[in-house]
């Protein structure tokens, strides 16, 4: 790839600093998993709807398939990989498997990680707060009751480990 074809991007991906040479239309989404081998970033829609991209943009959801890997020179991208700390889980996740928070799995990484922020922001919501926050997220397996119940559970600090 030469440079009319390709740019250059540094990103710190979980902790990490990567750098690749991308297209300069490759997305987030494809960069994360095709460059740096990072999957657990789900590829869905394809249009920033169905929330299974989501990832933490210097902190904040964003939709990784919506964003051009090279937007994010410099930046710090959190992906579900790199939630959790020295191979424990995260309240989150730990609530989510606790509380059957999950079915298929597809949606999970983006649900965790929207949940994650919103706890980050909002310690104690209430479950309004919990849909609405969750409501950029689509899931089709499991209804959503069990996901707001592990939001609550991870909020609540009951998870085990807390």
């Amino acid at each position: 790839m030469d440079e009319i074809d390709g740019r250059a991007v540094s990103v710190t991906v979980n902790g990490i600093a990567r750098t690749a040479t991308v297209p300069a239309r490759l997305t987030l989404l494809d960069c994360l998993r095709e460059e740096w081998s990072l999957t657990g970033t789900h590829a869905g829609c394809e249009h920033g709807v169905c929330g299974a991209c989501t990832v933490l943009l210097d902190g904040e959801p964003v939709r990784a398939c919506l964003l051009l890997a090279v937007q994010c020179e410099g930046a710090s991208v959190t992906t579900i990989e790199g939630l959790a700390g020295d191979g424990d889980l995260h309240p989150v996740q730990r609530a989510f498997q606790e509380c059957h928070g999950l079915q298929c799995g597809f949606c999970t990484p983006g649900m965790v990680l929207t949940a994650a922020y919103l706890l980050g922001r909002t310690p104690d919501p209430g479950e309004d707060e919990i849909r609405e926050a969750l409501a950029g997220n689509l899931c089709m397996c499991t209804g959503y009751q069990n996901i707001v119940r592990a939001v609550r559970r991870a909020a609540e600090g009951r998870e085990a480990g807390a």
